[in-house]
């Protein structure tokens, strides 16, 4: 089976044109090697896909063609993500700072307050 027919199947990636871009990108890595959308996958296989700021890891359990629904995704693939790696999502939230719609963009004043609040983590 096709590395981006599947990467689309169990919904990691939305689109399957989304899954063949990441392989030609070379965020999709199978034993330390950046492949192509082509790429035929077996079970067991251990997935490496780069959706920044995060490595997520999964190991293939099971193939399908078919676009599976969200209940079902559990079942065809082990998450081997590290706590670690998913911790990066949450430290990023952190660092953006929130400005209201149509605030425009911040004044020099605005804008030294907002790096003195980033500097001081």
């Amino acid at each position: 089976m096709r590395i981006d027919k599947w990467l689309w199947a169990v919904r990691i990636y939305k689109t399957r044109s989304q899954a063949s871009e990441a392989c030609k990108k070379g965020r999709i890595i199978i034993d330390n090697i950046p492949v192509k959308p082509s790429r035929e996958i077996k079970l067991g296989d251990v997935i490496i896909v780069r959706k920044m700021p995060v490595l997520y890891t999964f190991k293939v359990k099971e193939l399908t063609e078919r676009r599976l629904s969200a209940k079902l995704v559990k079942d065809y693939y082990e998450d081997l993500t590290s706590v670690d790696e998913l911790n990066k999502l949450q430290v990023n939230e952190t660092i953006f700072i929130k400005r209201d719609r149509g605030a425009g963009r911040p004044t020099k004043k605005e804008r030294r307050i907002i790096d003195k609040i980033k500097n001081s983590d």
